[in-house]
């Protein structure tokens, strides 16, 4: 074990551990430390713990001290030179005629360089805006292109829910997000609805993904066959919270002169109290064509992907 303090630079921002040394530090601590990009402000999030030696990236970076008013002072300056350097880069921007949005800049504590964030559809020549700007700024120049999701958590916004946006909240990490996710859920597999602002699924999809898991474990799909006390009957639908599967009986099998005859009621059971066929598990197959269609956009991973392409997607799957 080894002792470490989580220190953050930003708000909602990845926690990372530095060598406390012998300083007292508790949550909420300003400090100075150094990091691969020079001396640098930040705030302690958990205080000083131990962690195993696996989770720490060697070599250890020290915590030099903690903030005094001065540090705070040249901080706060920093933050209020924000908007001037932003109007200054986007003439630049203008000036050069570069395809770019601008998204966001920071000053490193020691005023050695300043970065500044972007979003770009394709790779961006930079070299003449980087001259450009070192001339007016006089120190270092970093120009760093960041994706949509990363945009959406600099700028912040309200999402669908009413709330702040959880990325921009308190959100430090993405994880990966993806349709099946919605699909578990019995989500609407609408883009518009299961979208963030950011144009990507959204994050919240993976909250109850794990609860969801473990409680659609034995529950059949929808158009299945199963056996219940009643007797054989199809599955119409399936409400995998309350644990109620929605059925018809099967009062006469289909054969080559009768087509098959359900019951007109419906009858709900628990997972419990059916019995699947064995190789029937986790399987669609007795859904018609048209309705495995619509059952989703498969098992892809399209986080990636952008609002336009998942409409054009749900398109496709006549899912409007």
């Amino acid at each position: 074990m080894i002792k470490v303090a989580g220190v953050r630079f930003k708000a909602a921002g990845k926690v990372y551990y530095f060598d406390p040394a012998d300083l007292e530090l508790s949550a909420g601590d300003n400090v100075i430390v150094e990091t691969a990009r020079g001396i640098e402000f930040g705030m302690v999030s958990a205080g000083v713990l131990e962690v195993e030696e696996e989770e720490v990236v060697a070599p250890l970076k020290p915590i030099l001290r903690k903030a005094d008013e001065d540090d705070v002072k040249r901080h706060e300056e920093n933050l209020k030179k924000k908007e001037r350097a932003l109007q200054l880069c986007q003439e630049k921007i203008d000036k050069h005629g570069l395809e770019m949005k601008l998204v966001d800049v920071e000053y490193t504590f020691d005023n050695s360089k300043v970065i500044f964030y972007f979003t770009a559809d394709g790779r961006v020549d930079f070299r003449e805006l980087v001259k450009d700007l070192a001339g007016v700024f006089k120190m270092r120049i970093e120009l760093r292109q960041i994706g949509v999701r990363d945009e959406t958590k600099m700028m912040g916004g309200i999402g669908s829910c009413g709330r702040e946006l959880c990325c921009h909240a308190w959100l430090p990490d993405f994880e990966p997000v993806s349709i099946k996710m919605a699909k578990v859920q019995n989500l609407s597999l609408n883009p518009i609805k299961i979208s963030g602002i950011c144009g990507r699924l959204m994050c919240c999809l993976q909250y109850e993904n794990d609860t969801y898991c473990h409680l659609k474990k034995g529950m059949p799909d929808v158009g299945e066959r199963i056996t219940t006390r009643d007797g054989k009957a199809v599955v119409m639908d399936v409400n995998i919270l309350e644990n109620k599967i929605k059925t018809r009986l099967i009062l006469e099998e289909k054969s080559e002169s009768k087509p098959e005859k359900l019951s007109t009621e419906y009858y709900i059971y628990g997972k419990e109290e059916i019995q699947r066929a064995p190789n029937k598990r986790g399987q669609d197959k007795f859904l018609p064509k048209k309705d495995k269609k619509k059952n989703g956009f498969g098992d892809a991973d399209l986080s990636t992907m952008s609002e336009e392409e998942l409409m054009k997607q749900a398109e496709l799957l006549d899912l409007e």
